[in-house]
């Protein structure tokens, strides 16, 4: 089993932007809009390895896990969308979700480890970023909501990578973890045009 320390470690390369921050509280509704497909691809993701890696037992309980979580969560923005006459519709997507899958490496194992740190990542940062918007947000309910979407995005990337931990050498998990955030960094590392919860 991995060591609290790496289940917890924030490994993100850089912060947020203030920029970023900026541009989201600005933009609250389509961060919202946003917000609900991130939810709806996060489910879809971990019921894709649960698809592809059907016999990896610990990682199936625990993705399961999360794809049921991450559809409440679609719900719960589904409800806030709703709630402030907001139709549900598709946003183009910023580069980062495909810039990271760019990174995926086609051969097994290779594949497995490098989904599992990615996905992880993307959690990290939208951990990062729900946070900032819990205390930047001007709208104290929304604020609230924002708030206690936290404590389950961090048992999520905190789940990719033990799971990582689980199946890979620990050794080979921190060295790719390290290259990849390193990616995931760059990716940011020009805001979007766009308001996005990963731009």
């Amino acid at each position: 089993m991995l060591s609290s320390e790496l289940s917890t470690i924030n490994a993100l390369k850089q912060p947020t932007s203030s920029a970023w921050v900026e541009q989201a509280v600005a933009n609250l509704d389509t961060i919202l809009l946003d917000h609900s497909q991130c939810e709806r691809k996060a489910a879809g993701v971990a019921l894709n390895m649960i698809f592809r890696y059907p016999s990896n037992a610990k990682m199936v309980r625990e993705l399961t896990k999360i794809a049921r979580e991450e559809l409440e969560h679609f719900e719960l923005v589904n409800q806030w969308l709703e709630k402030r006459g907001i139709p549900l519709r598709p946003l183009q997507p910023p580069p980062y979700g495909a810039g990271l899958k760019s990174q995926i490496r086609s051969k097994e194992p290779e594949r497995f480890l490098d989904s599992l740190l990615i996905s992880g990542l993307i959690e990290a940062r939208s951990h990062e970023r729900l946070g900032l918007l819990a205390v930047h947000c001007s709208e104290p309910e929304l604020a609230k909501f924002y708030h206690s979407l936290m404590a389950s995005e961090a048992r999520h990337y905190g789940t990719y990578w033990v799971l990582a931990d689980t199946y890979f050498d620990r050794d080979l998990v921190r060295q790719r973890l390290d290259e990849l955030a390193f990616v995931e960094s760059e990716l940011l590392a020009t805001l979007h045009r766009e308001p996005r919860i990963h731009s």
